[in-house]
């Protein structure tokens, strides 16, 4: 079993800091700005959750492809939220994920798109959410063999 805590604490109007005992940096956050006093420039909510999202595909990625000794150069992903009110509610609709990965010309990109499809299946994150998660991947082939760091 494992526990992690995250702390918030109100600063003021609509904004808090986010800390953790065992990490060094705190987050600011506000409500988006697209809501009434929200401010533009400051992590809401809505960010995290998709931040969240997306590096638990990235984490469960490495882990996968590790295990299946897929050799890739690369890797990169655009993590996308679309909220709609839906009656008189906000709701999230749809999270898409675009997974950007460069393998080497000995890879076959089936498989790693396959790889990053198990990924999303067995993330935590996204498991643990009700919203519809599209996976929309971006495989390129490239022609060098050595992988960036």
């Amino acid at each position: 079993m494992h526990t992690y805590e995250g702390n918030l604490k109100w600063t003021g109007k609509t904004k808090g800091i986010l800390s953790a005992t065992v990490l060094p940096k705190e987050i600011e956050v506000d409500k988006p700005r697209e809501y009434q006093n929200g401010m533009e420039g400051i992590w809401s909510p809505e960010h995290l959750l998709i931040a969240s999202v997306n590096s638990c595909l990235m984490s469960t990625f490495l882990t996968v492809a590790e295990n299946f000794q897929l050799d890739f150069l690369s890797y990169e992903s655009k993590s996308i939220c679309t909220v709609e009110l839906i009656k008189e509610k906000y709701t999230l609709t749809e999270i898409v994920l675009k997974p950007k990965v460069v393998i080497p010309f000995s890879q076959k990109p089936e498989r790693a798109k396959h790889i990053l499809e198990i990924s999303k299946n067995v993330c935590l994150i996204s498991n643990a959410i009700k919203t519809p998660i599209r996976l929309d991947p971006e495989i390129i082939v490239s022609e060098t063999p050595i992988r960036i760091l």
